[in-house]
């Protein structure tokens, strides 16, 4: 198989969720096509039956397998496994079927990596992959992947994390996310940028964006000049946006604006602020190799001394040890 050759093997089966396996396949689709001949991703789904057979998936939609697991034999460049729940009192409590559990262990170590798309980081802890590594998965089951599997260091935030070869996403619409970071970990970000813009996604998240990004972790606010600002702040992270710029900005008393501010937004405006601004200044961690002035200079942070104290202050770790962790692409 050449460099740009790739065999993804995707698993299916009873329940699956279905945009779980049809967005990855679709985007491994445009970049065959979009590259003009140069790559070529061959997208095979294998089920626990025989290849052909029906699998209904959770929206009820039935797909077909190319193979059954026991014809899918060594040649695996990319395993991706999604999942499935069942819902109980306790909310949604992910599938572990021995059978795939069985399956993972056997094809993992022909794969050069393996992908799990949302509750499938389940299968992958309970098939041993995830011990020692960091892992995310959909952040309505976070909690019981961290008490079932005490060994896996589990991050409920990140849309996706690599751990070495072996990656982990967020499910849903992240499955995009993770799909195109492993084309442009096979291909580089121009291709991963062209099938994005082909998908009509606004933005080609990176892996260390939260599941919950500032900007909709809150409903709109109630007041309309309010939405208006928040949009005004996301756009000008360089500008003066001090509580003092800010409250004259919308006409009121500083300390008016600071109490209708927090009600609507849940945060203080410095608050805010500094969120949206370390929000940016991950984006840029993971897609560039600039250096840490120019980052806090282009997110309006000022100084790396005022860099770091703000991902202390937001998420717990240093600007450096961040891109270590979620830098995905080689600049």
């Amino acid at each position: 198989m050449s460099k740009n050759s790739h065999r993804v093997v995707i698993a299916v089966f009873p329940d699956v969720d279905l945009l779980d396996v049809t967005g990855p396949a679709e985007v491994f689709a445009l970049a065959n096509r979009e590259s003009g001949g140069r790559t070529r991703y061959e997208v095979r789904l294998a089920g626990p039956g025989r290849g052909g057979e029906a699998v209904a998936t959770s929206a009820g939609v039935r797909i077909v397998t190319d193979l059954g697991f026991a014809d899918v034999g060594t040649e695996v460049d990319t395993l991706l496994v999604p999942g499935a729940v069942d819902m109980d009192s306790d909310g949604p409590r992910p599938r572990i079927d021995p059978r795939i559990v069985d399956w993972i262990k056997e094809t993992a170590p022909h794969a050069r990596r393996i992908a799990s798309v949302c509750v499938g980081a389940h299968l992958l802890a309970a098939a041993g992959l995830l011990e020692g590594k960091a892992a995310t998965t959909h952040w309505s089951t976070a909690e019981r992947l961290a008490a079932d599997h005490p060994e896996v260091e589990v991050d409920p935030d990140p849309i996706f994390i690599r751990s070495g070869r072996v990656w982990t996403g967020a499910g849903i619409s992240a499955c995009l996310d993770l799909a195109l970071a492993l084309v442009a970990e096979d291909h580089g970000e121009d291709l991963a940028l062209t099938v994005a813009r082909q998908l009509v996604v606004y933005l080609k998240r990176q892996g260390g964006q939260s599941q919950f990004s500032v900007p909709i972790s809150r409903p709109p606010a109630s007041r309309r000049d309010i939405d208006e600002l928040r949009l005004y702040i996301s756009e000008h992270l360089e500008a003066d946006l001090s509580a003092a710029a800010l409250a004259a900005r919308m006409s009121l008393s500083e300390r008016h604006f600071a109490r209708v501010f927090t009600q609507e937004t849940g945060k203080t405006p410095a608050a805010y602020v500094e969120a949206l601004r370390v929000e940016a200044a991950r984006r840029l961690l993971e897609t560039t190799d600039k250096p840490l002035e120019h980052i806090a200079g282009a997110t309006g942070l000022r100084s790396v001394e005022t860099l770091h104290r703000a991902f202390r202050r937001q998420i717990a770790t240093s600007p450096a040890a961040y891109r270590r962790r979620f830098r995905t692409t080689t600049a």
